[in-house]
């Protein structure tokens, strides 16, 4: 059974990213399908690299019961283009930036788009608080609970494209 490579990414990778990392294999663990996936996040810049995600983001997390002290930040590398089956942008912003820097961008998809069904943005928390990260857990929580969902069930003949999905 080949895995399914998902990559969640946010301008820092403090955020939004690690959070659906942390919730996404928390949530295919709670169904047994995280041998399923290799699942990570990166961020556009690395103004954070090697650094824990934001205490916030940790502190929200674990209200919910998922550990993300474990991850660090990166910088989204140009192999990850090719290393990944799917490529998560939190907003419209990063997306451009993806598909910018990517040669191809067929594995490239806005989070609300593909995960929720709505195409909204996850709005970005760092200038917020409480409030702002619970909202964003809330949305990041549905849309990984939708994927795991989906994909879950064409893991076994997943083709490596986004559209088998659909």
């Amino acid at each position: 059974m080949k895995r399914i490579s998902i990559l969640f990414v946010c301008m820092g990778n403090i955020c939004r990213s690690p959070l659906a990392e942390g919730i996404f294999r928390h949530v295919a663990g709670e169904e047994g399908l995280g041998k399923a996936f290799h699942i990570g996040s990166a961020g556009l810049g690395g103004w954070h690299q090697g650094e824990l995600p934001d205490r916030r983001s940790i502190t929200t997390a674990g209200a919910h019961g998922i550990d993300i002290t474990g991850q660090r930040a990166r910088k989204i590398l140009p192999e990850d283009f090719d290393d990944f089956d799917l490529i998560l942008a939190m907003d419209r912003s990063n997306i451009a930036e993806l598909r910018r820097r990517s040669t191809h961008a067929d594995n490239i998809h806005l989070f609300g788009d593909f995960a929720l069904g709505t195409g909204e943005d996850i709005p970005d928390p760092y200038y917020g608080d409480r409030e702002d990260f619970e909202f964003v857990y809330a949305r990041l929580f549905s849309g990984c609970n939708t994927l795991v969902e989906r994909l879950g069930t064409v893991s076994g003949s997943w083709s490596g494209k986004t559209s088998s999905v659909r």
